[in-house]
């Protein structure tokens, strides 16, 4: 979380910058002058309580930043945070189970924002066979999980591709959130060993997918299993739990990969 103790100008001249706006662009996005917009990233004018938000919504400010830039103004939180257990978010956590518990036999799970997994289907367990147990103790990382050489890393065999695919990923969730967790952790994951690419760069399985999305193809014992990966997000939220909330859903990339997930799910249910 940004230092509060710092003037809320300072705050949204720092966000503006980093969404790559000028004080023209969002002063039009906002539909005040430049001359208001400028008094207020100097100090020379004291934003309302609305226009705190009514600018952090055209930033695009995470809801979790938004109360510090209502806090550097003067003005309390207006954006609550309870865990995912807590009976006013009951109605979410029964809408996350029933989309991960309706995926099976394909995998799916939730993350927070920094990647902690909070909940998975039984299918993710299934693929986990081989990781280090210390990657696999509570609170999992699922990105740390993924690309650690003691994690699945040596069962993906495209970890090339998939390991950029990754990186960029948490790259542009950095530079959106400036969140400093997310900035260590991206800075931990690049130094993990890098793969060399082959000189095919993708295998032949792959090739329908260039280009549209960048498949995950790990060994296991039942043979080689492809996916690729979807995300959703609650609409809307006002909660900053729900808002950092993000399920991943894998799909079976082809149908061999289909029908040996529903063979493992079956042959763990008898």
């Amino acid at each position: 979380m940004m230092n509060t103790a710092r003037p809320v100008g300072d705050h949204l001249r720092e966000w503006r910058q980093r969404r790559r706006m000028s004080q023209l662009e969002l002063a039009l996005e906002a539909e005040i002058s430049t001359k208001h917009l400028s008094f207020l990233e100097t100090g020379r004018a004291q934003p309302s309580r609305e226009m705190v938000l009514h600018l952090a919504e055209r930033l695009e400010v995470p809801l979790r930043e938004r109360n510090v830039l209502l806090l550097a103004a003067g003005y309390a939180p207006v954006f609550r945070e309870r865990p995912l257990g807590d009976p006013a978010l009951a109605s979410a956590r029964t809408a996350v189970d029933l989309v991960l518990q309706g995926h099976e036999p394909y995998p799916a799970l939730a993350v927070d924002r920094h990647w902690t997994m909070v909940a998975a289907n039984r299918a993710v367990a299934r693929l986990l066979g081989g990781a280090a147990a210390a990657l696999l103790k509570p609170p999992v990382n699922v990105l740390r999980l993924s690309l650690h050489p003691d994690g699945l890393a040596p069962r993906i065999a495209n970890l090339a591709e998939w390991r950029a695919h990754l990186i960029e990923r948490l790259r542009r969730q950095v530079e959106a959130s400036a969140d400093a967790t997310l900035a260590e952790l991206l800075r931990e994951l690049s130094a993990y060993p890098a793969p060399r690419r082959p000189p095919s760069a993708l295998a032949a399985n792959d090739r329908d997918y260039a280009g549209v999305v960048v498949p995950l193809r790990l060994v296991t014992d039942g043979g080689m299993l492809s996916f690729f990966s979807a995300t959703t997000v609650f609409g809307t939220p006002i909660d900053i739990t729900l808002a950092e909330l993000a399920l991943e859903s894998f799909f079976p990339a082809d149908a061999a990969t289909a029908e040996a997930l529903r063979r493992l799910a079956g042959a763990k249910s008898d």
